[in-house]
């Protein structure tokens, strides 16, 4: 006699001396609480095999049997016994899940003597096949064909040769383990398909959360050049009135004007800054200055000449007094587009406008419909770019839209407030 298992997690206790080494399944998972679904299957299981119970019972005790005539000279005692174990087996359906295996080895026991433990033999057998690996079920279905064999020979059917009963109990248990294996492979699938379904979901999650993060690091480094730019102003106007205490009244004011604008645009840099940096950033240098709106021109000519036909519709009066974050903003989408169009879009016409003012906000439109006849280009790429252009226009307290119109063409536009 073996040792006791330790107790499950879910609390039940596994009995290992009860069953043979390899009837053990600690593997699969215990079920849970019952469904409605399950409720309603195990209820017909239950009503099925005491109903067969009360019938074969009623037709072995009738003096003319027509279920079951081919028993009709079993003795008072053995339909008595018989139909004790129906009723009981049929009982013990109700924990066929928790227990599959401990049901089918008493059904093997007592099945080579029961006709009325039919239902549940094969109730039995199914449920093996479904809740346990093929090694128990193939173990319980060798036993299965043993109790038949073991069945004909003491309660043999009269007038029916016993190869003739052997091949019919092969069949029908030959059809009831598939049956079990096909539903158990199935619901394998399912779960395997969820599975991959939620890890596909969480790691989609987790490449945006790191997109917006690059993102953020990314706006943080380029802010911190210019953000050093206005310290060093600072610094250099408060030493020159250090250095000339006896400077003329014009100058010391004009100074002192140059020191409080840059001290404001400063901390506003500074507030964004800290706005977009959650996280220290990585140890790689920081980028170089960033271009602004200034720079739009440049930025179509290189993409000419990288081949993509790029109409630029600049209508911002003066770009280079558009803000520098805007203007960062507004050069990146735009950096962006051109670039998804190269990929995506090889050979068709990019129409890219940018106009706004200050106090209306700055509009970004960047369109090109969808190439005819030509493969998209292999350039590699993450996936992500347009993540980050989503959460720099929101950042900067705008909005970013992306996807195809009612013609068919590719439109990516943003809005990006400009202050008075």
């Amino acid at each position: 006699m073996g040792e006791l298992a330790p107790v499950r997690p879910y609390g039940q206790p596994e009995y290992r001396w009860l069953l043979p080494a390899v009837l053990r399944d600690e593997a699969d998972a215990p079920p849970g609480p019952r469904s409605t679904r399950d409720w309603l299957i195990d209820i017909l299981c239950f009503m099925l095999s005491l109903g067969w119970t009360l019938l074969a019972t009623a037709d072995l005790l009738s003096p003319v049997p027509t279920v079951l005539p081919q028993w009709s000279s079993s003795p008072d005692w053995l339909i008595a016994t018989d139909l004790t174990i129906g009723i009981a087996f049929s009982v013990a359906l109700w924990w066929r899940r928790r227990w599959p295996v401990h049901l089918g080895i008493g059904v093997l026991i007592f099945g080579t003597m029961s006709i009325t433990i039919t239902v549940v033999a094969l109730i039995s057998l199914f449920s093996v096949a479904v809740h346990r690996r093929f090694a128990v079920n193939g173990v319980v279905t060798v036993g299965a064909m043993l109790m038949n064999a073991a069945f004909c020979v003491i309660r043999p059917e009269h007038g029916t040769p016993i190869v003739e009963s052997l091949a019919w109990s092969l069949a029908i248990v030959s059809i009831v383990q598939l049956w079990g294996m096909i539903v158990r492979a199935r619901r394998e699938l399912v779960v395997s398909l969820r599975d991959r379904v939620e890890r596909a979901e969480a790691e989609q999650q987790l490449r945006v959360a790191q997109a917006r993060a690059l993102e953020r690091t990314r706006i943080a480094r380029e802010m911190h050049d210019v953000l050093a730019h206005r310290i060093s102003l600072l610094s250099l106007h408060a030493g020159a009135l250090e250095i000339r205490p006896d400077a003329p009244p014009t100058e010391v004011a004009n100074a002192a004007g140059v020191i409080r604008a840059s001290a404001h645009q400063a901390l506003q840099d500074l507030r964004e800054v800290i706005g977009v940096l959650r996280e220290p950033a990585a140890e790689a240098l920081p980028e170089r200055p960033q271009p602004t709106l200034s720079e739009l021109p440049a930025l179509a000519d290189e993409s000419r000449a990288a081949g993509v036909k790029v109409c630029l519709l600049l209508g911002v009066d003066r770009p280079e007094d558009t803000p520098s974050g805007i203007g960062r903003t507004a050069y990146r989408i735009v950096q962006e587009g051109l670039t998804n169009a190269r990929k995506h879009a090889p050979g068709t016409v990019v129409r890219v406008s940018v106009s706004g003012a200050a106090g209306e906000g700055l509009t970004v439109d960047i369109r090109n419909p969808a190439p005819v006849g030509r493969p998209p280009s292999v350039i590699p790429g993450t996936g992500t770019g347009l993540i980050g252009l989503t959460e720099r226009a929101t950042l900067a307290g705008g909005t970013l839209t992306h996807g195809h119109d009612s013609q068919g063409d590719f439109v990516l536009a943003a809005w990006l407030p400009w202050p008075d």
